[in-house]
């Protein structure tokens, strides 16, 4: 398989194989470390108060990062940072450096259930080395990516897609809609599917959410009118609904190679 991406999206044989697959890491531990670290992101710019399109920048250059490298060579934290500082300069809402680590060392504290701590002190080694890590692994997400780090996101084409829909101003679709879309990004849909199949799985699962009939007359089908066919929209859905049945432990959500390493270990021997 290629090492490079060579447009946004992953092709089958990236889907199928990826480099952390190839590494006996287990499908479930991926998609786990996956959802954590695109969670830590989201946390981290809400605390920084971000805008969303930062946020969601970043968590799908993390996403995009992963079929590129192994979660044997690099972790969730360090490609989360990485990603979140670079996305807040794609996007024009830098942030600093010392904000951000210390962000994600309360989170990860808190995480672990060792937030009793005192916060990071921003002279200390450990600032330094989240530093350097964040440095590093910006250049990494670079040079992985061949510099390809614009990313188009659903929010604009669901606004659309509500108003030709004449649902732009229900009191609940909208916002459940984007919810969903929020979620979306602790999955691997976006590497898998342009943003549009995004866009038009949220508004299904809204739309089911509040018993909303939308036209199925065969060949009338609504998701026709904006080019997605059905079965996407049932597998962009269900990775986004596989969410909510999963149960994230994160205490034990392994943080360093080693720890990932020990885990592979502990699933191979039960």
């Amino acid at each position: 398989m290629s090492r490079v991406l060579q447009n946004p999206l992953a092709s089958i044989d990236q889907l199928i194989c990826t480099p952390s697959k190839r590494d006996h890491i287990p499908d479930q531990l991926e998609d786990d470390l996956r959802n954590f670290g695109a969670e830590l992101i989201q946390s981290a710019g809400i605390l920084l108060k971000l805008p969303q399109v930062a946020m969601a920048t970043a968590q799908v250059l993390f996403q995009r990062f992963f079929f590129m490298a192994s979660l044997k060579e690099f972790t969730i934290v360090e490609i989360g940072l990485g990603a979140l500082f670079l996305a807040s300069k794609v996007e024009e809402s830098a942030v600093r450096l010392t904000h951000l680590v210390t962000v994600y060392d309360h989170l990860i504290r808190r995480a672990q259930h060792t937030s009793t701590l005192p916060p990071l002190d921003s002279f200390s080694q450990r600032a330094y080395d989240l530093k350097a890590m964040a440095i590093g692994a910006e250049m990494q997400l670079l040079k992985q990516l061949g510099f390809n780090v614009q990313v188009q996101l659903p929010y604009s084409l669901m606004i659309n897609y509500l108003r030709i829909l004449g649902l732009e101003d229900h009191e609940s679709v909208p916002g459940r809609a984007w919810n969903y879309v929020n979620d979306s990004l602790r999955t691997i849909v976006h590497v898998a599917y342009p943003p549009k199949v995004t866009a038009v799985a949220s508004i299904w699962l809204s739309c089911r959410d509040e018993h909303i009939k939308l036209p199925i007359d065969p060949g009338n089908e609504w998701w026709l009118l904006f080019d997605v066919k059905e079965i996407d929209i049932m597998t962009v859905a269900v990775r986004i609904k596989r969410l909510y049945h999963q149960a994230l432990d994160r205490q034990r959500i392994p943080l360093t190679i080693d720890q990932v390493q020990q885990e592979c270990g502990a699933t191979r021997a039960r």
